[in-house]
């Protein structure tokens, strides 16, 4: 049985809206991620650790339906614990974008994105792009049979450093929910000349698909 084939292509370009619900977001969808080891820093914000790198979909039950392509890193601190902070974050969904930066300094930018995902028997395939116009970011491919899995309660929070949008205030948001979880086969390329070129030497640790997550997010 085949599940439903999405390409988001131009969506991005066609939506003017900038209306986003208020937090927290309640939101279903489908997750695939990577972890990859960076072994030297790129920037302030990019040193050298552990990464994960993820495409999301987000599914009608959503107050906002939308893709997402983010890389993120784990952080700790006295006054807000073990979080994650997103350093690199692309949807196709300008209200997302106003969203995401406004409520939690989330540095959301807007891309095009390409999906196909295919279910047989246990066994689900997906093909993911994204792309700034015409130019690459990152291709990538899974191979899992998480919905077959029981699901599974998660919690995590974000904390990002303050940006324009919050008038240089850093933001926390706490996450929730449950989903369909298990290591998965992934496979990722990113563009040499893209803005995750600094990932195409980094060393790919594991991958992971949460299936029909729920999740509450703000």
């Amino acid at each position: 049985m085949a599940e439903q084939t999405t390409d988001s292509g131009s969506t991005a370009s066609q939506s003017s809206s900038t209306a986003y619900p208020p937090a927290p977001w309640q939101m279903v969808g489908q997750l695939w991620l990577s972890l990859f080891r960076v072994r030297e820093a790129v920037d302030h914000l990019r040193p050298a650790g552990i990464y994960g790198v993820a495409f999301v979909s987000y599914e009608p039950g959503s107050p906002l339906t939308y893709s997402e392509l983010l890389v993120a890193r784990p952080v700790r601190s006295d006054a807000h614990g073990r979080r994650v902070s997103i350093t690199d974050i692309w949807v196709d969904s300008p209200a997302s974008v106003a969203g995401g930066r406004e409520l939690w300094a989330i540095p959301k930018g807007l891309c095009d994105f390409g999906l196909d995902s295919v279910r047989r028997g246990p066994l689900t395939t997906t093909a993911w792009s994204a792309s700034l116009g015409r130019r690459p970011i990152v291709s990538a491919s899974f191979t899992d049979a998480s919905k077959a899995m029981l699901r599974v309660p998660f919690k995590g929070g974000t904390w990002q450093p303050g940006i324009e949008d919050t008038g240089g205030e850093e933001r926390t948001a706490t996450l929730q929910g449950s989903s369909k979880a298990l290591p998965c086969r992934g496979r990722w390329d990113f563009a040499t000349d893209g803005p995750l070129g600094w990932l195409r030497g980094a060393r790919q640790l594991a991958s992971f698909r949460q299936a029909d997550f729920r999740m509450s997010f703000g």
